[in-house]
């Protein structure tokens, strides 16, 4: 088991109301699933992507990811857990403008404490597997925005994190370029990788295995789709 959200709830206060966000939300990821959480927007999906990925944490409920308590952790921990066990890929690439890809994708090992040939060689090596080897001294805006987020992907993946998750990651894509990215996804995924992809597209959410939606703040579906 990669992660069980068992009865989560997100509240945020409103005044002297309480916005309740997620709504007692059961979700169970399992090694090597390809999972899309589709919704619109309002719906939670930006706010469960974050408890997912251990940017927030729930107001009740238990979140284990692995056999950590995520609710128990401090800052410090939770933010060792993005590093290590999370890859992030986002709608918008956010990489840093001034540094070539081979260091944009390095950037997650510097902070992991990894020495700088071993950075240099896993990074090389992550830009390989998206396709981008004869790109590694390219600047982003020397990069398509395909590019971009392949680099991102890299990025994401270079951890060699337990779990890979993706907002909108065709969002800023044109039809092409998104193609070549889901492809690269389902690649990953075959190769090993489990995914959680969130999105409002009924057309990427179509690409994984096993599809839930959401809706004002209601997780529901998880059927295993057929092709």
């Amino acid at each position: 088991m990669i992660l069980e959200m068992t009865n989560i709830n997100k509240d945020y206060p409103m005044g002297k109301s309480i916005l309740h966000v997620l709504k007692n939300v059961n979700l169970t990821v399992m090694e090597k699933d390809y999972i899309a959480i589709m919704g619109p927007s309002g719906s939670g999906k930006t706010t469960l992507m974050n408890l997912i990925g251990c940017l927030d944490v729930p107001t009740s409920g238990t979140y284990m990811l692995g056999n950590r308590n995520i609710g128990t952790c401090s800052d410090n921990q939770l933010a060792e857990v993005r590093n290590k066990e999370i890859g992030f890929v986002f709608q918008s690439f956010h990489l840093l403008p001034k540094m070539t890809a081979l260091d944009n994708v390095a950037m997650p090992l510097l902070f992991a404490g990894v020495k700088k040939k071993e950075r240099r060689e896993r990074a090389a090596e992550a830009l390989k597997i998206v396709g981008l080897e004869d790109r590694m001294t390219f600047l982003p805006d020397q990069l398509s925005g395909g590019q971009c987020q392949r680099v991102a992907i890299a990025r994401a993946i270079v951890g060699k994190p337990r779990l890979l998750l993706a907002d909108e990651p065709t969002g800023a894509l044109d039809s092409v370029s998104g193609k070549q990215v889901m492809q690269l996804f389902r690649e990953l995924h075959d190769s090993g990788s489990t995914i959680i992809m969130i999105t409002h597209d009924a057309n990427i959410a179509k690409q994984a295995d096993t599809m839930y939606t959401i809706f004002d703040g209601v997780l529901s579906g998880g059927e295993e789709q057929v092709e």
